[in-house]
This record gives structure tokens, sequence and C-alpha cells, in this order.
């Protein structure tokens, strides 16, 4: 992309300490912007491991690009003649002439993330394995690539995938890389080849799709090319893969959450449930529900490497299936966690789900309460906060994703959506209304998003010659890519694999190892099977690509 969404404040730093393999999220609350902005404030580095700071070998780089590529489109008036700085960074140390330029799209976050696929993940893997040159292209709007002197609604106007794309098709045809100016490294006389994860890895496939002649191929790797509005669907992964006891303990002890605060609001049970998880201060039922569903939440943030992984959904599942009291402080609320339960209509399962509730309790107040200090749990916790939303100056960076998918992706993640014959892993509460307040507030969207204008370009069933489909199995984001469940199933060739990363989360092929960091388990086998196969099918689309090249030089040649 573009992830459920970070859904407390707790999440969030969660999600942003492992931001390059789990940035895409949607249905983002306040608490979630909140800390994006202290993390923008932050001198942030990129970590390294086994090696030196990527960002100390590859230095940024800037290209100029207009802002405005559509002066034929209405939707972009007042249209603009003006340029802007799109940064970039390159590796050339596996360049052999006629190797091709492969561009990483960094999509919805800052490019700096990035830096270690071109050091040892995906980008330096087909690099080394075709002589290439390595790229990282930033998005427009997102680290220091802005157009516009704020993001105010208006100035926001420009922040579209297709003038996105625009961007990285005038990088291709325009570059001139600092110290290889003796080069023509351009597309017009080189194989331009795109990788993206998540919404990048959608971008990648339309780019492809619709701009052929420039890039010679793509791999989507989690690529959610087919947008929805209302994706209840993301829990469906967690539902399948997470380990049943936890699923079912999640789903029940949901359930008797909405019970008691969608049916016995009006009473006093739903002050109660809410200081029995030290939520007390919360004022809206919404915002608890919100808060107390980050658990279940976090199979994206999972990973191979144990340096990019987060263990949170691991532990959040054992707590609620631990039929033992893993948290003691919890023990003196025992019996009014008892009357809960059987307030919430679970009368026969007290004695089964008590336990697991408490433990949801003490997980929670270990992860996410003890986290709002010197504010009320309002202000920690509250997705409504307008002063808040009007704020759009260009430290305020958080605007740029959210308008995206309030605009054209979509994306909300919600309880309210899923059938009503099935349990929820989340609140009901966690509706639409709920999910779209950044929409309606920092932006004053009020429409369904065109998610249209992203479908056009071939959704679920996007197929092209020489672009990769790879996906995870146990993806949340699965049921918005080609692999979705009960999507045909295709064969996978060279020109258009079709590829499925066994026991897979969120594009799993992105990140890699040091030579000397590898075990036999690590990277894991269908992950090093994928990335083979992705250098070897690149290799492929390379031999393609001189004999295009042999070609269309026979043709000039007999033309004169």
């Amino acid at each position: 992309m573009a992830a459920v969404a970070m859904r407390t404040a707790a999440l969030a730093v969660i999600c942003l300490a492992h931001a390059s393999q789990a940035a895409f999220r949607t249905s983002l609350k306040l608490p979630d912007f909140r800390n994006q902005l202290a993390q923008s404030e932050r001198e942030t580095h990129v970590a390294a491991r086994g090696g030196v700071r990527p960002e100390l070998l590859y230095p940024e780089h800037n290209i100029s690009v207009p802002v405005d590529h559509f002066h034929n489109d209405s939707s972009y008036e007042p249209h603009s003649d003006a340029f802007f700085n799109l940064r970039y960074w390159f590796d050339a140390s596996h360049y052999q002439p006629g190797g091709p330029v492969i561009v990483l799209q960094s999509g919805e976050t800052s490019g700096k993330g990035r830096l270690p696929f071109l050091q040892k993940g995906i980008v330096a893997q087909l690099c080394q394995a075709t002589g290439g040159l390595g790229v990282v292209l930033e998005h427009r709007y997102y680290g220091t690539s802005f157009p516009t002197p704020d993001l105010s609604t208006e100035n926001l106007r420009f922040l579209t995938t297709d003038q996105a794309m625009a961007d990285q098709v005038y990088f291709a045809q325009n570059i001139v890389f600092p110290g290889l100016e003796h080069l023509n490294l351009t597309s017009h006389q080189n194989a331009y080849i795109a990788y993206g994860g998540s919404y990048a890895g959608a971008f990648v496939a339309f780019l492809r799709k619709l701009y052929p002649d420039v890039y010679w191929g793509a791999i989507s790797s989690s690529g959610v090319t087919e947008a929805i509005y209302d994706y209840w669907q993301y829990f469906e992964a967690a539902e399948l893969y997470a380990p049943t006891a936890c699923v079912s303990a999640t789903q029940w002890l949901t359930n008797i959450v909405d019970n008691i605060l969608i049916k016995k609001n009006g009473t006093d049970l739903p002050g109660r449930l809410k200081r029995a998880f030290g939520l007390g201060n919360i004022t809206r039922s919404d915002d608890f529900a919100n808060t107390i569903s980050v658990g279940i939440s976090g199979l994206q943030s999972t990973n191979w490497d144990p340096e990019q992984n987060s263990t949170d959904f691991g532990v959040y599942c054992d707590a609620v299936s631990s039929q033992k009291v893993l948290y003691p402080h919890c023990a003196d609320i025992k019996s009014e966690v008892q009357s809960l339960i059987l307030a919430g209509g679970y009368e026969d399962q007290v004695d089964s789900l008590v336990n697991p509730m408490l433990n949801w309790i003490g997980w929670l107040n270990d992860t996410v309460v003890s986290t709002c200090k010197n504010k009320t749990q309002d202000e920690c916790f509250t997705n409504f906060d307008s002063n808040f939303y009007q704020k759009d100056d260009l430290k305020q960076t958080w605007r740029s994703w959210p308008y995206q998918y309030c605009k054209e992706w979509g994306y909300l993640q919600t309880g309210s959506g899923v059938p009503v014959d099935k349990l929820p892993l989340v609140s009901r509460l966690v509706d639409l209304n709920y999910t779209s307040v950044v929409c309606k507030e920092a932006f004053n969207i009020t429409t369904l998003p065109d998610v249209e204008s992203i479908n056009k370009h071939g959704g679920f069933g996007i197929s092209y010659p020489r672009l990769a489909i790879i996906d995870g199995e146990k993806d949340p984001w699965r049921a918005a890519t080609p692999h979705a469940i009960g999507q045909p199933d295709r064969p996978s060739t060279a020109s258009e694999p079709f590829i499925l990363i066994k026991d897979g989360v969120h594009h799993w092929d992105e990140n890699g190892l040091f030579p000397n960091e590898t075990t036999p388990d690590m990277p894991p086998q269908p992950v090093a099977d994928t990335q083979k196969m992705e250098a070897m099918f690149v290799q492929e689309w390379m031999m393609e690509w001189k004999l295009h090249l042999a070609g269309t030089r026979l043709d000039e040649w007999e033309d004169l």
C-alpha cells in the first residue's frame, strides 16, 4: 500500500518502530496521528544490523518534477506550472552496462525507511542478479517530497495515485544520476523494473499497465489492487490463521463488550465495563471499544526477521487463550468480571471466559493504558478533536495518507461490516462513521472514496505481461489482492509470476539479510524460494529486453 489501522497510541508506537515492514495502515485514529507527529519531530535513523547504517551509504538526492502532470483534468484546478523536489537514493555498486534500473516505490511513508531494501533487501538482491542499479524513490507528499507550501485540503488536490505514477514516469525518462552523468540511464535506453509493497505494490502494478513503454516490468508484493470502502475483511486473516483459542476468545469477549455497550446503554454496565479495563475515564463508548481492540489487530506487524517482527500479536493471543491468570494484579476484579460476563449474555461460559478476560484486561493495562501519562484518558484515546484536525502546516505529515484513503482508496476497517451471522473480532461500534472521522474533520470529505478510480485499472483481475503478483498467505491485506480467497487461481509463468508465500504476511519478500546473517531457518524457505524466483524471472525479463533492444536497433538500421 498504504494497515487494521494502528488502533491506539501504543499500537501506533509499535508499528512506527517497524515502519519499514508495516507502514500500510488505514482507519487511522487521532492517537495514531499524534504519535506520527511526535515521531516525525524526532531525529530518526534507519537501523543497521551487521553493517553500516544505510543512510550513510546512500546520500539523498532530488529530481525536479512537475507539480501537475495533467493540465487537461479539471479535478486539479487551479492547475500549477511549478516543479518540486522529489527525493531519491540510489546504489550503483552492482551496476554493469546493460543492466536494468530497479526502482522501489516507497509508498505512503518516508523513503528513508526503505533504504535497508537497497542495502540487503529485494532491490539489492535483484541488482546483484542482473547487474542493475537500485533506486528508492519517494512518493510525493511524504518524507521531504512536498509540492505545496502546506497540507491544506486545497493543496492536497495534487496528491493522487495518478500524479504520483506520473512522477515515477518522469523520473525514468529524465534522471541523470550524480556521478554517472556520462551514462544515459533513462528508460529511453534501459530496462526499468518497478517494485512496490502494499499500496506501492498496487501502484507499480498500475504503473506497468498504464506505462508499458517506460517500465519494462513490475513486481507487485502484497499489492492491494482492489480498493474497498468498508474493509471489514481485514480481520479475516486473523480469524483463519490465528490460534483457534485466540480467535474464539476474542470473538466471545468482543461480543460481551458489544452486548453491554450497545444493548445495555443507559444502564450502569458500560461504565462498570470501562472501569474494569482501567479506562473508566473514557467518555465515548466507541473510543473505548476502539482502544481495547488493538491486540487482534497486530497480525500485520509480524515478520520472519526478528529485527522487524513485533511480538505483540503473539503475546496478546497467548494471554486471551490462557486459562491461567497471567496478570496477578487483576485477580481482585475477578468477581466484577464474572458479573460482566453474565450481563453480556454468556452465563454458560463464565468459568471458561473469566480468566481470558482478566488476561485481556491485564495485557491491555500493561501495553496501552499505562502509556497514558500526564493527560486525561479522553486526551489519550479519543478520536475526536476538531482543533487538531484543522492543523495543516507541513509538520502535519499524518495528513497525507488519510487524504488518499478518504479520497480514493477506502479500506476503513470496521467491526460493523462483519456479516450479522458472524461474531466480529473487533467491536461493531468501530463502524464507518467512527473510522471516517478524519475524512470529515480534517478534509471536509463527506462523500465515499472514489474506489472506481482505482479499480478501473483491473482490481482483483489485474494482469499484464512482465507483471509479477506476490502475496502472503496470512496477510490481512490478502483480501484486497489478486490472491484473495475466492478469486480464480492463475498459472504462474515467467512472464506473469503468481506466487503466494506460504505462511507469509505483509510483503515478506521485501526485506533481506546479509550473507553472514543467514541461517538454515532464516529467511524461511518459502521466503528464500520466492526471492530466488524473483531473481530468476527478472533475469528472464532482461533476456527479453535484450532481444527487444536488438530488434529495435535492427529496425532502425533497416530504415536508414
